[in-house]
């Protein structure tokens, strides 16, 4: 699955955040991880207001306010 590039929607000091991150950095492997702090960027920030964390593949989301496992698994199954 190299190339595969996940995008993880963050906010800075939020536990769920964090640890979404560690969740699938232990269960991802050799996954490219990027994590976007939206308060960074205005057009994220109103996108996605408070709703994070949020976990993309693309434009294709894959976990929402909480790493959910089964999702996950589901993902990297079609990946």
């Amino acid at each position: 699955m190299p190339g595969r590039q996940l995008t993880l929607y963050t906010r800075a000091g939020c536990p769920l955040c964090e640890d979404m991150l560690e969740q699938v950095r232990a269960r991802g492997g050799a996954l490219c991880l990027t994590a976007v702090d939206v308060d960074q960027a205005p057009e994220l920030k109103a996108r996605f207001g408070w709703d994070v964390p949020l976990l993309f593949d693309g434009e294709t989301e894959i976990c929402r306010h909480e790493f959910d496992a089964v999702a996950f698994a589901a993902w990297l199954q079609r990946a």
